[in-house]
C-alpha cells in the first residue's frame, strides 16, 4: 500500500512547463557564474598562483591540473552551460558540466561555500531529469508535454532542504539571544547615508535574526501552497536582494530567486511562454522507465539528503568551535570566525618527544604562511582544525631532510632538519568572543593522521 502511494506521487503525470523553465534559468546562471569567474581573474589567483590546495578528506588524489590547463574546466562549463540552456546534446551537456563543476570544488577546499555544494547536487540530478524534452533543440522532432512528477518534485524537495535546514541551523543561542553575528556585521554599515544610525541598533540584528530564523524554516512550505506562493514568493525576492545588498555572497542570491520558480504551478510557466508566442509542442509520450529503480534511487537520495546534515551529532564539543561535521549540512552564514595561526618546524632529534614552544629554543623555525598560501587560503585555514592539521603534515614533507638558512646577514646559521615536528600556535574568536587557544603549541601536528573520527587535539571551547 505505502509502495503503491510514493510510486502513485513519484511518477503521476504532471506538465513539463515548470521543468523546462529551470532547465532554462539555471544554465544561463552557471555560464554567468563561469564568466564572471574568468573575467574577473579568479582561476588565475585560486586555482593556478597558489602553490599549495587543500583537499577534502577521501579526494586527496584530486589535484589542480598544470598552469593553464586550469582553466579548461571552466570552459568546459561555459560550453556545456550553453548546450543546456538550449537542450542541444542535453545528456552529453549536463554530464560535462556536472563533472567540470564538481571538479573545480574538490580541488580546493578553502573555496567552499554553500551554494557551490547545491548547485553540484542539482546538474547531478539534471542528469536524470528529462528537462530537454520540450523547447529544445533535442525535442524538435519529439517532444512531451507530461512528464513523471518526481522530476519537478526532486528539485523543490531540495531547495526546500536548503532553506529548512539553514532554519533548523539558526536555532541556537548565539543567533537568537545574542544576534549574532549580525550584530557585529551590520556595524560595517553604519555610515551609510540618512539609514545608517540604523545599523547601530541592536533591535534590527535581533529582528534580522529571528526573521531569518522564521523565513528560512517556514518559506519551503509557504510556496508549497497556492494560497500563501506569492506573498512567499515576494518575500523570497525581498529577502535575498537585501542579503545581496548587504554581504557579499556572489550570484547565490540569484540562483535561490530563480530556481524557486519551480514551486509555482505548471499554468503559470505556460503563461511565461504564451507571451512569447511559444507554445510547447506534444508529439510523443516518453517510454516508461524502471519504477522500482527510479523509486529506490529516489527514496536513497532523499534520505541521504534529510540525514547527512546531523553527522555533526556524533562528534563532542561546540559545532562552530571545531567544525566536525559542518559543511555540507546548508549552515549559511551562521558565524564571524577569526584565527591567527603561526607554524613552526622544530628538528626532533634536538629535542625530546614532547615539543615544547619558546622563543629561545634551538632549531626552532617560524614559517612565513604567505609564502605557500594566498590570503583567502590563509584566513580560511586559520581558523577550520581540518585545513590546519593538512598544512602541518605539507610543512612536513616540505622540510623533512633539509638544511635552512636562519638569521641575517653575517650571523647566518644553517640548521638541518632530518626528521622535522610541526607545532602551531593557533587562536580563534568566534561570534566576537575573546581570542581562544584553538590547539596546544605542544601537539605536534605532523605525526596526526587526518581521519573522520574526533579530533581530540582541538582544545575544549569556553563561553
Amino acid at each position: 500500500m505505502i509502495k503503491q502511494r510514493i510510486n502513485g506521487f513519484l511518477f503521476k503525470e504532471v506538465n513539463i512547463a515548470p521543468l523546462i523553465t529551470f532547465r532554462i534559468v539555471f544554465s544561463f546562471l552557471i555560464l554567468f557564474s563561469t564568466l564572471r569567474f574568468l573575467f574577473n581573474g579568479w582561476v588565475d589567483s585560486i586555482y593556478i598562483q597558489p602553490k599549495f590546495h587543500f583537499t577534502f578528506y577521501g579526494f586527496e588524489w584530486v589535484k589542480v591540473l598544470p598552469g593553464n590547463w586550469m582553466y579548461l574546466p571552466f570552459f568546459l562549463l561555459v560550453i556545456s552551460s550553453i548546450g543546456m540552456m538550449i537542450g542541444w546534446k542535453y545528456k552529453l551537456n549536463v554530464i560535462v558540466a556536472f563533472l567540470s563543476f564538481l571538479y573545480v570544488e574538490l580541488v580546493d577546499k578553502s573555496t567552499y561555500l554553500n551554494h557551490y555544494y547545491f548547485v553540484s547536487l542539482v546538474l547531478f540530478l539534471l542528469i536524470f531529469a528529462p528537462a530537454n524534452a520540450n523547447f529544445s533543440f533535442d525535442s524538435r522532432k519529439k517532444a512531451t508535454k507530461t512528464v513523471s512528477q518526481w522530476t519537478i518534485f526532486i528539485f523543490q524537495f531540495q531547495l526546500g532542504v536548503v532553506y529548512f535546514y539553514a532554519g533548523l541551523a539558526k536555532i541556537n543561542s548565539d543567533w537568537l539571544f545574542e544576534a549574532q553575528p549580525l550584530r557585529m556585521w551590520l556595524q560595517a554599515y553604519r555610515d551609510t547615508p540618512v539609514i545608517g544610525f540604523l545599523f547601530t541598533k541592536t533591535w534590527l540584528a535581533f529582528a534580522f535574526s529571528w526573521f531569518g530564523c522564521i523565513y528560512d524554516l517556514s518559506i519551503p512550505f509557504l510556496l508549497s501552497f497556492k494560497k500563501t506562493r506569492a506573498l512567499a514568493y515576494f518575500f523570497v525576492v525581498a529577502f535575498h536582494i537585501i542579503t545581496w545588498i548587504l554581504f557579499p555572497i556572489g550570484v547565490f542570491p540569484w540562483v535561490m530567486i530563480f530556481s524557486t520558480l519551480i514551486f509555482f504551478s505548471s499554468e503559470f510557466h505556460q503563461g511565461i511562454y504564451y507571451r512569447f508566442g511559444i507554445i510547447l509542442k506534444n508529439n510523443f509520450k516518453l517510454p516508461s522507465r524502471r519504477r522500482s529503480f527510479l523509486s529506490g534511487f529516489i527514496i536513497l537520495y532523499i534520505s541521504f539528503q534529510l540525514i547527512f546534515p546531523f553527522r555533526y551529532l556524533v562528534y563532542p564539543g561546540n559545532l562552530f568551535w571545531t567544525e566536525e561535521g559542518f559543511r555540507f549540512s546548508w549552515r549559511v552564514m551562521l558565524m564571524e570566525k577569526k584565527g591567527y595561526a603561526t607554524f613552526y618546524i622544530y628538528d626532533s632529534s634536538e629535542q625530546s618527544n614532547q615539543l615544547k614552544v619558546n622563543s629561545s629554543l634551538k632549531g626552532r623555525i617560524q614559517i612565513d604562511n604567505s609564502n605557500y598560501l594566498t590570503p583567502q587560503q590563509i584566513d580560511q585555514m586559520s581558523r577550520q582544525p581540518d585545513m590546519i592539521l593538512e598544512f602541518a603534515r605539507f610543512l612536513k614533507k616540505e622540510f623533512n631532510d633539509t638544511i635552512i638558512e636562519t638569521g641575517i646577514s653575517s650571523r647566518k646559521t644553517k640548521i638541518h632538519i632530518k626528521n622535522p615536528k610541526v607545532g602551531a600556535d593557533v587562536f580563534v574568536t568566534l561570534n566576537g568572543r575573546m581570542h581562544q587557544q584553538l590547539i596546544s603549541s605542544e601537539t605536534d601536528l605532523g605525526n596526526i593522521k587526518n581521519s573522520l573520527a574526533h579530533k581530540k587535539w582541538i582544545l575544549p571551547f569556553h563561553e
